[in-house]
């Protein structure tokens, strides 16, 4: 029989729990690429230049294999809720093993082809050499960053946001104090910075591996690999993956549509993304905490409970997004000011802000709802909205150019049409119920 669904104060006490300490692990690694490039840049223009092409391509290869960790969290949380935390370690411990096998492909590849990569994002003479010396270093911590993610999602599914904060901040001053010694007191250039890098992010790893082991310890989960647990970690994430590309193929037109309305669009439309990125970290914590509880509920066998928080979740998303359109905003004149001192920079910019903060209540809906699926398991469901998203935003972003919008008026397509779409596709999923299916394993 069902617990009795909790009161609401109850649930947002839990909500804020988890979601307040995921938000702090997720801006990490940003921290990251900030202290990089606040060292970096006092070497030079074309070592700060080089690390923009490299991290670049570290970041599409982290946001690519994100569903290391939102796959996992989904299944450790089911068997939690199950009152199975041995299963629950074992299923993120496949995680893990599916994450280094990863890691290990894409260090085999990225290292011999670093220079043809970099070539590939139009790296310029100076900068190249720069660019390829960061990013084969910092490859050798690939299997290090992915780990990172699968076991994040473990903690996350064990309904423990804390330890992923409290690590990503030893991770962020170990960074801070080894880069700090590798460019400036060992003179190693941008190769002691990704150094740096590297080792703190393998210190992340160590740390989390610490956690997971003194779990298995604890409720005697086995660690050893297994073929089947990795084939069906992987067969979860693929969805999840088809998912994540067709996003980064909606930002990647988005921005070379940008790239050719012109220099102040293109500028403009830079920032407008920076500020959208920063917005999306506050909404996605609440997602990963809808990631979490709706698993446990499911794994529990509680589809009322499931569908309770499913709501008291996106009033969340709704508030949330209404308070940060709002204080977009009223903050718009001074963001003007921080990000840029060109008069016509910052004319096209102010409308986009307001578009940026207008569309944050649905942005809200959008981003619980995929947390609340993705917690659920659905993740063919979440595939397939997101290639039908691509397929309708394509054309009508394909169109503003010719149609002699700006960049206003490719925002409207980005962010009113692109998240329009994607909350009527995730609202028709949520209200059907389809999602709900209770037990330790998602048939």
């Amino acid at each position: 029989m069902p617990a009795p669904v909790p009161t609401r104060r109850r649930q947002d006490r839990e909500i804020l729990a988890l979601a307040l300490p995921a938000f702090g692990a997720l801006v990490a690694e940003p921290l990251f690429l900030m202290a990089d490039s606040a060292m970096i840049g006092h070497l030079g223009t074309p070592q700060l230049a080089g690390l923009g092409v490299a991290a670049a391509l570290l970041g599409t290869v982290v946001n690519v294999f994100v569903f290391l960790a939102y796959a996992t969290t989904a299944a450790v949380s089911r068997s939690i809720g199950a009152d199975d935390p041995a299963t629950a370690i074992r299923r993120g411990m496949d995680g893990i093993w599916l994450a280094l096998l990863l890691g290990a492909v894409l260090l085999a590849v990225v290292l011999p082809t670093a220079p043809a990569l970099v070539d590939l994002f139009g790296a310029s003479p100076t900068a190249a050499p720069y660019a390829t010396t960061y990013l084969r270093v910092s490859a050798v911590g690939v299997p290090a960053m992915l780990m990172v993610l699968a076991a994040t999602g473990i903690l996350r599914g064990l309904q423990d946001t804390r330890t992923p904060l409290y690590v990503a901040l030893a991770g962020f001053t170990g960074n801070i104090a080894l880069n700090a010694l590798f460019v400036y007191g060992l003179d190693l250039g941008i190769a002691g910075s990704a150094w740096g890098t590297v080792l703190a992010q393998f210190g992340m790893a160590a740390a989390y591996l610490r956690v997971v082991l003194r779990g298995a310890r604890a409720h005697g989960a086995d660690l050893r690999p297994s073929a089947v647990g990795i084939l069906g970690s992987a067969r979860a994430g693929i969805p999840l993956l088809v998912r994540t590309l067709s996003l980064r193929a909606v930002l990647l037109l988005t921005t070379a549509v940008a790239a050719r309305l012109g220099d102040a669009d293109i500028a403009a439309h830079q920032i407008a993304l920076t500020v959208w990125t920063l917005l999306a970290f506050a909404l996605d914590a609440i997602a990963i905490a809808g990631q979490a509880i709706i698993g446990r509920y499911l794994g529990a066998g509680d589809a009322t409970g499931a569908r309770s928080a499913c709501a008291r979740m996106v009033r969340w998303g709704i508030v949330s997004g209404t308070v940060l359109g709002a204080l977009t905003a009223a903050a718009s004149p001074v963001l003007l000011l921080l990000f840029t001192g060109d008069a016509d920079v910052r004319d096209h910019l102010l409308p986009v802000l307001l578009v940026v903060a207008l569309c944050q209540p649905v942005a809200g809906i959008v981003f619980v709802l995929d947390g609340v699926l993705t917690g659920a398991g659905d993740g063919p469901y979440l595939a397939r909205a997101m290639l039908l998203t691509l397929a309708l935003f394509t054309p009508a972003v394909l169109l503003v150019r010719p149609l002699g919008g700006g960049v206003t008026a490719l925002w409207w397509v980005f962010g009113g049409l692109m998240m329009a779409i994607r909350l009527v596709t995730l609202t028709l999923r949520a209200r059907t119920g389809r999602w709900v299916v209770t037990g330790a394993a998602r048939a």
